[in-house]
């Protein structure tokens, strides 16, 4: 795809390519075991979870800040969860419009309701850490104030605290609800082929990067152990599940726990969530890439040099397409020119992988989703779009992470909920 005649930056060209097509095959292979291996065993559809002879008090924590448009179906889909035995905990933290009367409504009809009001903005982990502590129940399971919770998810992911006692946290498969433009439409494919097909792959090797926030379960044993969420990551998803794999707990991924969730469908809104993640990712880097040199800690490697890779290689591509701009207004030095930067026949095979990638992730998903084969044809622009805004959100976000100073609060800024 890229051409030079320098050796060194020839090699550094051949990885820029090479990279993204073996983590693609690394990431169908792993998704492919998974789905064989553990997926197909309980030969069971998401509606019909198995039953356990055990079905332990579980608490639902609904952390909000100014989510007056869409809680009160939150709270809905969590009161009807086929399960029987729990809580409905809603935390409004601060928020400025009708949450907090919206809530009062809903607690006085329903009695498996209770709201925490805070006064100010704390920010979402001190919200889950004020409801953690008051909650009653052993098992934690967090959504957003916009998620609708599939009504057997529930029981599809506690099942999995009882299978293993060193079991931490499961995360669910979240679902794109709003596909009203291009974006919403491309992302529905990218949370099956990138970010469900690499939890699956992740888990096959042990260690998964992120439980995402958005549908997530804890055991509270584990979480006292750890010290709850820290209320100076601006990824608090990202922090705990690092620092529950640290301290040798299990996170598990149950695909049959379907949320669906609210995505960005504005560039400007899909800008900010990807900066958010890559000021995350960097932030628990740097806070923890010190334990990692600890033999104890080496189930965590592979994530952890996967995620230094792919740092590199957006940087790595944020210069080479920052050199290739410069050459068509000054003469660069030949050891550094770059003789060509479009696709030749190894884009094609490149993008030819991408769209392989995203035909296996979403017939695997398919049994999750009805009818999401046909979102297949928006994924061909995929290696366009969403290739050039997570790298230029890489180089932007990835800084801030650095060079945040430590314990500065990260409190809410409501989100794009994108066009509905």
């Amino acid at each position: 795809m890229f051409e030079s005649q320098h050796p060194l930056i020839a090699a550094t060209l051949s990885f820029a390519f090479y990279y993204p097509f073996f983590m693609a095959f690394f990431w169908m292979i792993g998704g492919l075991y998974y789905r064989f291996h553990w997926e197909n065993k309980t030969g069971r559809r998401p509606d019909n979870p198995p039953i356990m002879e055990h079905e332990p008090p579980v608490s639902l924590l609904v952390p909000c800040h100014n989510e007056g448009e869409n809680v009160r179906d939150t709270i809905d889909f969590l009161l009807a969860q086929e399960y029987p035995d729990f809580e409905v905990i809603a935390i409004n933290d601060g928020s400025t419009d009708n949450t907090g009367e919206v809530l009062n409504e809903l607690c006085k009809k329903h009695n498996k309701l209770r709201v925490i009001h805070l006064a100010a903005n704390q920010g979402k982990a001190m919200a889950l850490n004020t409801a953690a502590l008051m909650a009653n129940a052993e098992y934690l399971l967090c959504v957003d104030g916009d998620a609708l919770l599939d009504p057997h998810a529930t029981r599809w992911i506690i099942r999995h605290f009882m299978q293993g006692h060193d079991v931490g946290a499961v995360t669910g498969n979240p679902r794109i609800r709003n596909r009203t433009t291009i974006l919403g439409k491309i992302q529905v494919g990218e949370f099956s082929s990138i970010i469900g097909m690499i939890k699956r792959a992740q888990r096959i090797y042990g260690r998964i990067f992120t439980a995402s926030g958005v549908i997530v379960a804890f055991r509270k044993t584990a979480l006292h152990q750890i010290g709850y969420w820290n209320s100076d990551m601006i990824t608090e998803d990202i922090d705990v599940s690092w620092r529950l794999q640290l301290a040798n707990w299990q996170i598990r991924y149950e695909p049959n726990a379907l949320c669906w969730i609210l995505m960005p469908e504005t560039f400007r809104g899909l800008w900010k969530q990807r900066i958010r993640w890559a000021q995350g990712g960097a932030e628990v880097m740097k806070r923890y890439s010190s334990h990692l040199f600890k033999f104890s800690s080496r189930a965590m490697w592979p994530i952890f040099y996967e995620y230094l890779l792919s740092v590199f290689w957006s940087f790595l591509m944020a210069t080479i397409l920052l050199i290739w701009v410069t050459e068509q207004f000054i003469v660069v030095p030949d050891a550094i020119f770059i003789h060509r930067i479009m696709p030749g026949w190894t884009g094609v095979l490149i993008v030819l992988t991408a769209m392989l990638q995203f035909i296996v992730s979403l017939i695997i998903d398919s049994r999750y989703e009805k009818n999401i084969l046909k979102y297949y044809f928006w994924m061909i622009w995929y290696p366009m779009f969403y290739w050039m805004i997570n790298t230029a959100t890489m180089v932007a976000g990835a800084p801030r992470g650095f060079f945040k100073k430590q314990g500065q609060r990260a409190i809410w800024k409501s989100p794009d909920r994108g066009i509905r």
